[in-house]
């Protein structure tokens, strides 16, 4: 079986961005019909967030005008357009690999509704084989990128020599409703902010990058009405359980001690890990977690990412996991 190994990542952001006090006027106004107890809390959901800046498809008085779902859904097609074949075309430069030298192509979103899905117009935009694989990877939400590279390594590892890219676009910004008042909207445009990013794989012999060691998927029984989307004529309506916390933390234990055990690995030995921040409240959890497991690492790298760029929503720890060396 052959090694497979990441080659390069890259990433690509909106041309938009805002930081976050600078959004706290257009909140104030939005909500100037509600009272005053309401408009703090609000407000301090932001505040809070730890989070200076927001990256988003759409300019923020686009954001705050009354539209239909059709019109921010083409916005979101638009956009993620631009986005992914910005994001491809910079790694693929970067490692010097021709677009016709893929052998498989991956997509990833869930913040809107394109059919035929990005990477079909991304074959015919960069030029792509005609005989490319292609597998879109939609309706996961966050855990969709490391499955993605789950997806792609599985591919890789079957098949000797070959190359693939794994493109994540999420932009929340295009599910954002002016007339849904509930904390789930609040949060979700308080922490989430949009943006691309591009795994490039291979299975070649001289393959140079981090090799995949190993990969498992982790499904939460009876936990689907904790994360996702109502659809409603309106658009997409985010659904955000306060519980998703304390359901990672019950479960945090069964997922990465078995997981490591299986490489005859324990966490003391891990010197880095990377996890989908979801939020200052997954951050302080997970840390707190990793901590009880023996593994008292640095936070500070990532809260800075945090604050810089908010949740961007490509991939998770809690639900799947992947080990590289």
């Amino acid at each position: 079986m052959s090694e497979v190994r990441i080659v390069t990542v890259t990433k690509e952001l909106p041309v938009h961005s805002r930081e976050t006090k600078d959004i706290l006027p257009f909140i104030e106004a939005w909500l100037g019909a509600h009272d005053e107890r309401f408009r703090r809390k609000v407000i301090k959901i932001f505040e809070g967030a730890a989070v200076d800046k927001r990256y988003g498809i759409m300019d923020i008085e686009e954001v705050f005008t009354a539209t239909s779902f059709e019109a921010k859904n083409n916005i979101y097609v638009r956009e993620i357009k631009k986005l992914g074949s910005n994001v491809i075309k910079k790694a693929l430069d970067r490692c010097g690999w021709s677009a016709d030298s893929l052998d498989y192509i991956i997509t990833v979103s869930c913040t809107g509704i394109m059919i035929p899905s990005l990477d079909a117009f991304l074959i015919n935009q960069l030029g792509l084989r005609q005989d490319v694989v292609r597998l879109p990877v939609t309706e996961m939400g966050c855990a969709a990128g490391v499955s993605g590279l789950i997806y792609a390594h599985d591919f890789l590892k079957a098949n000797p020599g070959k190359r693939v890219a794994l493109v994540a676009v999420e932009c929340p910004t295009a599910t954002f409703q002016l007339t849904d008042y509930s904390m789930a909207n609040m949060v979700s445009a308080a922490i989430f902010g949009d943006g691309a990013a591009c795994v490039l794989l291979s299975s070649e012999d001289d393959a140079k990058g981090p090799k995949i060691l190993g990969k498992e998927m982790y499904h939460f029984y009876d936990a689907t009405h904790l994360m996702g989307f109502d659809l409603t004529n309106e658009g997409l309506k985010m659904i955000l359980d306060p519980a998703v916390p304390e359901m990672i933390a019950s479960h945090f234990p069964n997922i990465i001690h078995p997981f490591l055990d299986r490489y005859g690995i324990s966490i003391e030995e891990v010197d880095h890990l990377i996890f989908h921040p979801g939020g200052k409240k997954i951050v302080q959890t997970v840390e707190e977690l990793f901590g009880k497991l023996g593994k008292n690492g640095n936070p500070k790298t990532l809260w800075q990412y945090e604050q810089r760029y908010y949740t961007l929503c490509f991939g998770t720890v809690y639900g799947k996991t992947y080990l590289t060396r």
